[in-house]
This record gives structure tokens, C-alpha cells and sequence, in this order.
């Protein structure tokens, strides 16, 4: 695999041992490159360039040194530099605006579970791995493909190994206990089953769950079947459901489930997804994991708007099937997934049971061990995909590598058929005047902000999480630098090269291939550091105002690498 760092992060900052020290510095670093990256309290005006090189001055005088190389930022901790993540914290105190006191103590605590999450995960990952190793399906053992590949849930598992590309504190899930991690989350490879609620059917929107359990069999009256419907709960949720005076939660679980990457989504047979509201938050304390009964089904109007755009080298899952009360945490989707061996694109980075990536493994059946031309082919299938929506109908996805998998024939061991799946369309971007110049009906979309007819917007979301998540950071998670460098580039401009003067193909050239810097999100700051009063954030998940070099221009002096599993 060359010059690629196996235990590294895409952001810039190098894992250390497995002490509990490696373990808080790994995350301090991971937590000031962000803080630097967003530029929040002004912090890159304490960077200084002088005959020693590059340094970030810390509030209480301690020069941390500064590296290039990341693929998101100009400059981050240099690998040999150890942080206390109380270093870290003092400093963003000190450079925060009085203002933002809610949002730093919050990101305090974000920071604090977030280190507990690796100290725990570390506790477990060889008896989770060990387990794995002992589950494996036909598919990751090298036999003959068989439907035993359908098992995504197994990949889901291990790409909960990777950390998120650029945001530092995603292993924290808000205010939940060891007990509820271990019990919950995908990471530790849990089995549990769902508890229900019977609800008033009046108050159903949508359809009753198919296959749900009889009211007898989760111990409520046969006779509430006559007026009330029953759903899913997850049993965090539990808790708050019963603080709903109309909805009455049975005392007896049913159905066997394990967790996917997402966590509030588990599966319920094969192929078959479940989701359902949670009360914690991810990815910063305002991305809540409870349901808006509207993105249901608005997710469902944007999944048949892609149907009528349509490809094919890309499936998208089923996900017309749903119910909500009107409740956030009384609703559910059902995801049903195509047939294959499905590996989610966050899993390629992910370590195998006894040694390797998954990127390998599955190079080494399908391509021959060319990890390289499995990349290449997943690329060209992303960008022309997602070049096209561009382009032709304007249209940009929110689908970053968590919502994007690869999807294998099983019936063969080479490589086969390989087709991207794509699900969770609920944050898709699209105008109106292109949709109704290409003949196509503008969706009825409850949520307006999925709608706008400025490019730039497109091409925010296109460069943040097409670019950034779905391509950057798993290629160069992968390979040697130089040669993501030219996949990753050489995919994105033959894609291009197919649209020529196209006004939106100029455009989206202009803002990737051409560009000085290329756009980044403020993920920490509309998260959780300041208040969207603030900010003026529409949407947390699409507040921009970073910049990074351009690696389609030159590629990174340094071989960022993806988390590949072992946490310090």
C-alpha cells in the first residue's frame, strides 16, 4: 500500500498508542485542527511563520507546531505534537466570543464523551473483531459468493471502526451511558429487540409497519387493534415516548435487531432496514436523531424525483414505505435494500478481522488485489452520476460515504457487476428551473430549503460532501497520495469532459478542477459552538465559510490516511 499511513485521519492528525494518553491526545488533536480548520475565535491569527517553521500559539504561550498536508486545510498539528484535550478546551474558551458560553460548555461535553466513546471502544474492539472473525459471511472469506453477502449489517459494523472524515467528536452520541453504548451502538456489534407503542389510528400518517406484531404478542389487548395502530420503538426512546399522553408503550419487546452505521437505523431481516428516532444527537448537539414527520416524506419525493433521472450503474433504495403520529419520536422508514453483497462506502477504510482493510478484501476478490482499480471504478460511477444530476437536472444529494454503498453480484467471485446504492434523500438540493427545463415536475417538497435555483448553493453541497467525504477522503484514505491524486481528478474531470461549455459543467469546473481553494463546512461552529441566531445558518449541515487547499490541483504533501480502525 506504499507511503499510506494505516492509522492515521483524513483531517491531518496521526492516532498515537493505545495508552489512554495516545487516546486523549489523538482527540485534542482531531479537536484543534477543527477549531483551526473553522477558524473559530479568529484562531488562525495566532499561527505564526518564522525560521522554526510554522506554529499555532496557544493561549497560555505553548507553540504547537504546524505541518501541511491535510486534504481539508492549509496547516494541522504536526504528528509528533501531544495535546491535553484540557490544553485544547482552555484555548477554545479563551478565544471564544462571551456569546457563544452555551455552546462551548456543550462542545465541552461533546469532547468529554467523545474521549469515553474511544476509551470504551478501545476496551472492546478485539473481543467485537474477535466476534466478527467468527460471523464472517462466505462473502469476506474468499468461497464462492453466495447471498451470505447481503449481510451489510457485518460491513456496517466495522465501518463504525472508521472515524468521521473531518468532525472530531463523532463518536460522541449525547448524554448516553457506557451501558447504552455497548447495549446500542453499531461499534460493539449488539443484537436487541425493538419495543412498540400502540397509537390512536387517527393520528396515523402513512402505512401501518408491514409484519408488525399482533398487540397480544407485545402484552396490550387484543381489542386495541380495532382503533389503534402499533409502532416501532427504539428502546432509548422508550423514555420520552411515554411522556406522550395519547401513546401507550407495550410492555413487551419484539423482533431481534442489530444496529447499522447510523445507529437509529437497524436491521430487521435482510436487506431490510429500520428507522427510527432517537433522543441523542451526532455530528454537534443540534443534529438530533429524532424523525420530523415531514422529511419522511419529503425523502420519499426526492428518492422518486431521482427515479425519473435515472442510471444505470446506480440503484437507489426503497424508501416509500413509512409512518409517522406526528410525533418526532413516533415515526419510522422502511429502507429495503437490493440484492448483493452490499459494503457501505464508509467501510472501505474499515480493518478487517485478522488484518487488512475492506477496500483490500474486496479488491482481492473482485479486482485482482488492484485497489487501485476498484477506486477507479467507483469513482467514474460517483462522479458521472453525480455530475449528470449537476449539470442536466441541477440537482445536488446529501450523500455522503455513509449514504452511498457498493453493491456486488453475488452469483459471481470477480468482479462482476459493481453498482453504486444510494438512500436518505431527505437533504437533497435541487432548482426548480432546471428540474422544469429538463421536463421534469418540481416536487412538492415541504421543506423549502431543498429547493433553490443558485448554482453556488449546488455547488457548496457537490464540493462538501461528493467531493470532500464520498470521494477525497475515501481515495486517500486508501492509496498512496499521488495516485489519489489522479484517480480522484482524473474521474472527476472525464466526467466534466462529457457536458464541454455546458454553462453548469463551466460552473461546477470552475468551483473543483479549476479553483485556488475549494469550499469546506463549519461543522463545529453551526453544531454546537454557536447559535444559528448567530451564525444565520438555515440548515447546520449546510453552513459553509472554510476553505482548503485544492488537492485537484496539487496533491497534498503528505499522505492523509483514513482512521483504519485502530483507535489509540
Amino acid at each position: 500500500m506504499g507511503d499510506r499511513v494505516s492509522r492515521g485521519t483524513v483531517d491531518g492528525s496521526g492516532i498515537g498508542g493505545g495508552s489512554v494518553r495516545g487516546r486523549e491526545s489523538y482527540l485534542a488533536v482531531r479537536v484543534l485542527n477543527a477549531l483551526l480548520r473553522e477558524d473559530y475565535g479568529g484562531l488562525a491569527r495566532r499561527v505564526t511563520h518564522g525560521k522554526d517553521g510554522v506554529a499555532l500559539v496557544l493561549p497560555g504561550g505553548r507553540r504547537v507546531r504546524l505541518v501541511p498536508g491535510s486534504l481539508f486545510q492549509d496547516f494541522v498539528a504536526a504528528p509528533q505534537e501531544a495535546l491535553w484535550l484540557w490544553e485544547v478546551l482552555h484555548t477554545l474558551r479563551e478565544v471564544s466570543d462571551p456569546a457563544d458560553a452555551a455552546g462551548v460548555e456543550s462542545f465541552t461535553r461533546e469532547c468529554h464523551e467523545a474521549l469515553r466513546a474511544l476509551d470504551l471502544h478501545d476496551l472492546h474492539r478485539e473481543e467485537v473483531l474477535t466476534r466478527l472473525a467468527a460471523t464472517a459471511h462466505p462473502a469476506t472469506t474468499g468461497t464462492a459468493g453466495t447471498g451470505g453477502g447481503r449481510d451489510s449489517v457485518w460491513y456496517e459494523t466495522l465501518a463504525a471502526f472508521v472515524d468521521h472524515p473531518v468532525y472530531p467528536t463523532a463518536r460522541c452520541r449525547i448524554g448516553l451511558s457506557d451501558e447504552e453504548l455497548t447495549a446500542y451502538a453499531p461499534e460493539f456489534a449488539p443484537a436487541f429487540e425493538l419495543r412498540w407503542a400502540a397509537v390512536p389510528r387517527e393520528r396515523l400518517t402513512g402505512a401501518e409497519l408491514p409484519g408488525a406484531p399482533g398487540f397480544r404478542a407485545v402484552g396490550l389487548a387484543g381489542g386495541l387493534a380495532e382503533t389503534h395502530a402499533l409502532f416501532p420503538v427504539h428502546p432509548l426512546t422508550v423514555p420520552r415516548v411515554e411522556e406522550i399522553p395519547w401513546a401507550t408503550v407495550a410492555p413487551r419487546p419484539y423482533l431481534r435487531v442489530r444496529p447499522t452505521l447510523s445507529m437509529r437505523t437497524v436491521e430487521i431481516a435482510p436487506g431490510t432496514h429500520l428507522k427510527l428516532p432517537l433522543t441523542t444527537s451526532t455530528l454537534g448537539l443540534r443534529n438530533r436523531r429524532s424523525i420530523k414527520p415531514d422529511t419522511l416524506a419529503d425523502g420519499a419525493r426526492a428518492e422518486l424525483l431521482l427515479r425519473a433521472m435515472p442510471d444505470p450503474e446506480v440503484l437507489l433504495a426503497d424508501e416509500q414505505t413509512y409512518g409517522h403520529a406526528g410525533h418526532e419520536y413516533l415515526g419510522w422508514l422502511l429502507r429495503r435494500q437490493p440484492a448483493g453483497e452490499v459494503v457501505p462506502v464508509a467501510a472501505l477504510a474499515a480493518p478487517l478481522p485478522g488484518g487488512g482493510l475492506v477496500v483490500e478484501g474486496l479488491a482481492g476478490r473482485r479486482f485482482g488485489g488492484d485497489v487501485a482499480a476498484l477506486l477507479a471504478r467507483y469513482l467514474r460511477v460517483l462522479f458521472r452520476f453525480h455530475v449528470r444530476l449537476f449539470v442536466r437536472y441541477g440537482t445536488a444529494l446529501e450523500a455522503h460515504q455513509q449514504n452511498l454503498s457498493l453493491v456486488f453480484d453475488t452469483e459471481t467471485t470477480g468482479e462482476g457487476v459493481m453498482r453504486l446504492l444510494v438512500k436518505d434523500n431527505d437533504g437533497l438540493l435541487t432548482s426548480p428551473g432546471l428540474l422544469g427545463g429538463a421536463g421534469l415536475p418540481v416536487p412538492d417538497f415541504t421543506d423549502a430549503r431543498m429547493l433553490t435555483d443558485d448554482p453556488h448553493a449546488l455547488a457548496d453541497m457537490f464540493v462538501t460532501i461528493t467531493l470532500h467525504l464520498a470521494a477525497a477522503a475515501v481515495a486517500f484514505g486508501a492509496l498512496p497520495s499521488p495516485r489519489a491524486f489522479e484517480l480522484v481528478r482524473d474521474a472527476l474531470a472525464g466526467a466534466l469532459d462529457e457536458y464541454g461549455e455546458d454553462p453548469m459543467a463551466r460552473l461546477l469546473r470552475a468551483r473543483t478542477l479549476d479553483a485556488a481553494r475549494l469550499v469546506g463546512k463549519s461543522m463545529v461552529t453551526a453544531g454546537t459552538l454557536v447559535d444559528k441566531a448567530r451564525t444565520g445558518a438555515r440548515d447546520v449541515n449546510k453552513f459553509y465559510g472554510t476553505s482548503g487547499p485544492n488537492y485537484l490541483r496539487q496533491q497534498p504533501q503528505a499522505t492523509p490516511a483514513a482512521t483504519t480502525g485502530r483507535t489509540p
